[in-house]
């Protein structure tokens, strides 16, 4: 298992992957938890002045009737139209694309977006929905039952988690 990513330099490749961008006036969004963290770091890195927006897609999941509420939802909050603006959505680890696709069903709720720049710190192998991320921090080749957790806020770090086949939903 392999946990040695520098976050930093992660951080630093996104914040250059995502420079072009910064001159559409983006809102930053990112998805709680661990996204919230890395938009937050981006947004000081990037400059960017408006407030970051963040969501909680508990109730957008496709496992939601099967899994049940989080004990820890947490209300999104977007703070301004999202209509015709250049969105950029922050996650820290893309696996399967399911979160991804929950989250943009909740941005479509809240309006119709120009764009929407996916922006991820760890991306990894397992992919069950063509969602790509067009700015990524590190990749990571894992096995199915292994898993990348972001613990945080400050420091940043990653914990890797062996998951039986039964949590994993296979």
């Amino acid at each position: 298992m392999r946990t040695d990513v520098d976050i930093e330099a992660a951080l630093g490749r996104m914040a250059e992957g995502l420079g072009v961008f910064s001159a559409r006036n983006p809102l930053m969004i990112g998805i709680h938890t661990g996204g919230v963290w890395v938009a937050e770091r981006l947004r000081r890195l990037l400059g960017l002045q408006e407030a970051l927006g963040s969501l909680d897609i508990s109730f957008y999941r496709d496992d939601f009737t099967r899994v049940g509420v989080n004990p820890e939802v947490k209300a999104s909050n977007l703070p301004v139209n999202v209509d015709n603006r250049h969105l950029i959505l922050v996650d820290d680890v893309l696996h399967t694309g399911r979160t991804i696709r929950a989250a943009l069903n909740e941005i479509f709720d809240y309006g119709r977006p120009a764009s929407v720049t996916l922006a991820v710190l760890i991306e990894r192998d397992g992919r069950e929905l063509p969602i790509e991320a067009q700015v990524v921090g590190a990749h990571m080749r894992l096995a199915r039952h292994q898993h990348v957790k972001l613990l945080g806020p400050e420091p940043l770090s990653l914990a890797m988690q062996e998951v039986s086949a039964r949590e994993d939903g296979a």
